[in-house]
């Protein structure tokens, strides 16, 4: 799977850097990897027949079809929340949760070709909502999904975050070690600041070995204690293990029950 831009209609179109702010080329940066996974992911679906898509993904009790849509709802969401940036005007990503969760389940019954139809207007919809982004409006604050204050200029990472683990999702060939390295850390990074604050996170310290060669530790609910499990391995196995793709066979040392990172 290819991550090349391809010169797909999706790329997004960003000010030189010259005239941007700092969270506007932080912007511009992420949004053009956004677009090369928008691209890997639209050959993965284009790879798939009407058997395939209603087969399963890796997120249990959701088909290939469920992803797909989801994935086409996201899109739709961070355009609310980059018109929240725009217009100072408040637009959640989604109404509520039980709406987004019916708009995938409904979405997921269409044919392949709505489907990939669905796919391709929600993803240009993002691209064009970013494109006409003002420099300063990526400095506002909005709301994302799964909680909390961010700055505008994060909504591409949340975007390019669900692309890439969608796309392992589709259950395809394509793996977290098929993902650009240069993202690997900053998904660790996230996965792991999903992980804090919950108060069933076993004590674990996570030794990793990251694709550039450097070894970096994080820690999940240790404060300081001496008995926290280790465990170590591959970033791209950590990752899998960590979100629950995979069961971590891997990994090196003992590997406690998780609860859900999200």
């Amino acid at each position: 799977m290819s991550f090349a831009n391809t010169g797909s209609q999706v790329q997004s179109v960003v000010p030189a850097p010259r005239e941007q702010s700092g969270a506007a080329q932080r912007a511009a940066g992420l949004l053009g990897a956004v677009d090369r996974a928008t691209e890997a992911f639209y050959s993965a679906v284009a790879e798939l027949d009407t058997a395939a898509v209603r087969g399963p993904s890796l997120l249990p009790g959701w088909s290939r079809a469920h992803v797909i849509t989801h994935v086409a709802r996201n899109a739709d969401a961070l355009v609310n929340l980059l018109t929240w940036a725009k217009t100072g005007v408040e637009h959640q990503a989604y109404a509520s949760r039980s709406d987004r969760d019916a708009d995938i389940q409904e979405g997921s019954t269409r044919t392949l070709q709505l489907l990939r139809a669905d796919l391709d207007s929600a993803c240009l919809r993002f691209a064009a909502a970013a494109e006409s982004t003002p420099a300063s409006a990526w400095e506002a604050e909005v709301s994302q999904p799964s909680g909390g204050t961010i700055l505008a200029h994060q909504v591409p990472w949340l975007r390019l975050r669900e692309l890439l683990f969608h796309l392992v999702d589709l259950d395809v060939g394509v793996d977290f070690d098929s993902l650009p390295d240069e993202h690997v850390e900053d998904l660790l990074d996230g996965v792991v600041g999903q992980f804090a604050g919950k108060p069933d996170v076993p004590a674990v310290r996570v030794e990793v070995a990251l694709p550039d060669g450097r070894q970096r530790v994080w820690e999940l609910n240790t404060d300081g204690a001496d008995n926290a499990a280790v465990v170590s391995g591959e970033a791209s196995d950590v990752v899998g293990w960590l979100t629950g793709r995979h069961d971590g066979a891997r990994l090196s040392g003992d590997r406690p029950k998780l609860p859900s990172w999200l």
